[in-house]
């Protein structure tokens, strides 16, 4: 055989790694414990879901996997019928009793929003300017200073309530929706300046060092450079602040005052009540309306969380 012969037939033959089996062990072991995982979570939130869809009639009968079928009486007999009721969501949101007052959660929704909106802007205002002076003009003791910030974040919060009721007092703002912003800006400030301290230290120095040399000062950079390449990150912040303040019930009760009180609170005395009969479809449809506005957000920014941590959110 010829030489070019032999190398038509070397270059005809199959090269590279060889094909991977479509279900191999170790696929078939990440898609199952993926799977236990997904129905770990959702199993909880379908049993939710139904039962709020259902009449107090059927609740009782404790079938809490069956879909809503409604029980209907005619000429003596129970019949079933495959309609669902929203009845329990009706009354969850607009006249469930929550204290003293059968106004629902609608009134604890918007004291939510009242406390949730100002408390994640200024926290993630004051974070991203902390972090972005500690990654980009550092001054003398700054590492000393953001040991100090991390330190005192792991203090549990029961610390820090009585000495902040105090301050609170004395500045006036006490059982006020104000009282309650201070203090969720307060102990969000530790985790966003970590969070945008390791994400800007991430970023090119020379992109740093190009616009001082162009004369740029503090807020020229800050503004001009660094927040248009920070769109990841003020997601992660704004996902784990969303969630940590709308989902909070300590500082809530501690700090709101009764007039206050935000949707959680609310619907600890919904779930909780010892008064009357226990409605448990109203008790399951007032958690999920609890649950919409950070699940809504997870699902709709979900995609730049992630990309949000793996650009360094969390890298030291």
């Amino acid at each position: 055989m010829s030489a070019i012969a032999m190398d038509v037939a070397a270059s005809s033959e199959p090269s590279g790694p060889k094909p991977k089996r479509r279900f191999a062990p170790a696929t078939i072991m990440i898609y199952s414990v993926m799977i236990i995982a997904a129905l770990y979570y959702l199993i909880p939130l379908y049993v939710m879901t139904v039962t709020s869809l259902k009449g107090l009639e059927e609740v009782r009968l404790g079938n809490i996997f069956a879909p809503p079928l409604e029980i209907v009486w005619e000429q003596g007999f129970p019949w079933v019928s495959s309609t669902a009721t929203f009845e329990p969501w009706v009354k969850a949101w607009s006249y469930a009793c929550t204290g003293l007052y059968c106004e629902g959660l609608q009134v604890g929704f918007w004291k939510s929003v009242y406390i949730t909106v100002p408390s994640v802007i200024v926290s993630i205002a004051v974070g991203a300017v902390n972090g972005y002076a500690l990654a980009n003009w550092r001054f003398k003791g700054s590492e000393f200073f953001f040991t100090v910030l991390l330190v005192g974040s792991f203090v549990p919060y029961q610390v820090f309530l009585f000495p902040l009721v105090l301050l609170t007092s004395s500045m006036g703002i006490y059982s006020t929706i104000w009282a309650v912003i201070l203090v969720h800006t307060i102990f969000g400030m530790p985790i966003l300046t970590l969070l945008f301290r390791n994400y800007f230290a991430s970023l090119p120095v020379e992109l740093f060092k190009a616009a001082r040399v162009d004369g740029a000062g503090f807020w020229g950079i800050f503004f001009r450079i660094m927040l248009p390449m920070s769109l990841p990150i003020f997601t992660v912040a704004i996902i784990l602040q969303v969630t940590g303040i709308w989902n909070d019930y300590l500082f809530g009760l501690v700090f709101a005052g009764q007039p206050n009180y935000p949707m959680t609170v609310q619907l600890n005395n919904i779930v909780n009540s010892i008064q009357g009969v226990r409605e448990y479809n109203v008790n399951m449809a007032a958690t999920i309306i609890t649950g919409l506005v950070p699940l809504t957000i997870y699902f709709v920014s979900g995609r730049l969380f992630v990309r949000g941590i793996a650009a360094g959110a969390v890298k030291g």
